[in-house]
């Protein structure tokens, strides 16, 4: 059964028809269209604290990204739609029944330019939820159903710093706020709240150094990154935004 949307989220909905892709990240998708389309779930719902966010912790030992925090998502499939593909891998990831979720919009279209991803985040309104669990362990670690006041609290605000230099905003969650939200999906939280006004005021000299195991396979990735930081000056503080 869907629910239909609180008034919390209709700033959310509003911001969906009016946001511009330079408002969330300096990398956009390349006109030549050389980009693999991906999608992702930006799943909202409420709980004990009011409203909530569903993430997912990926899987400690994936070949790429391991540890890293991010919404259910993942590549498109032939003849799909964003939507569809957002819904498919979040019932992949964490077995979430589709029929709970009331879909409210999308964000543009945005570029990961260390895996050229043009990942699309698909807004979704958990309005009747049910039980979610991780249906793959091969993906996923862990989920988090953050509350947004905690999100939003200066003391869970962090600057995540890579060994390589570059710098993230970043949030911490989980029951004992030691797991790191930061780039691709912390740099779209970060600056979604930004955009709707709901940031609070909080000390960006806080720096928290990123955990071993999110960097156990960087090297994937790092005659990519050293391309790009030459043409796109990623050495600036957004990360993968």
């Amino acid at each position: 059964m869907r629910a239909s949307l609180p008034e919390w989220l209709h700033p959310v909905r509003e911001a969906a028809a009016t946001i511009d892709g330079t408002d969330l990240t300096r990398f956009l998708p390349p006109d030549d269209g050389t980009a693999r389309p991906g999608a992702v779930l930006m799943l909202f719902g409420e709980g004990e604290q009011g409203g909530e966010i569903l993430l997912t912790e990926r899987a400690h030992d994936m070949r790429s990204h391991p540890g890293q925090v991010s919404f259910p998502g993942g590549s498109l499939d032939p003849g799909e739609t964003v939507e569809q593909a957002a819904l498919r891998e979040a019932r992949e990831e964490v077995d979430l029944d589709a029929d709970e979720v009331t879909l409210f919009g999308r964000l543009p279209e945005l570029w990961l330019p260390p895996s050229n991803f043009a990942v699309t985040p698909v807004l979704g309104w958990w309005g009747v939820p049910g039980d979610v669990r991780i249906a793959s362990r091969a993906e996923v670690h862990a989920i988090h159903r953050a509350p947004i006041a905690e999100l939003l609290d200066p003391e869970h605000r962090v600057m995540v710093r890579h060994p390589r230099g570059y710098e993230s905003p970043g949030f911490l969650v989980g029951p004992d706020k030691d797991v790191i939200v930061w780039g691709f999906t912390g740099g779209i939280i970060n600056r979604l709240f930004d955009y709707l006004g709901w940031t609070l005021p909080w000390d960006d000299t806080r720096v928290r150094e990123l955990p071993e195991y999110m960097l156990a396979a960087d090297h994937r990735y790092a005659s990519r990154r050293e391309e790009l930081e030459r043409d796109l000056d990623l050495t600036h503080t957004d990360n993968d935004l």
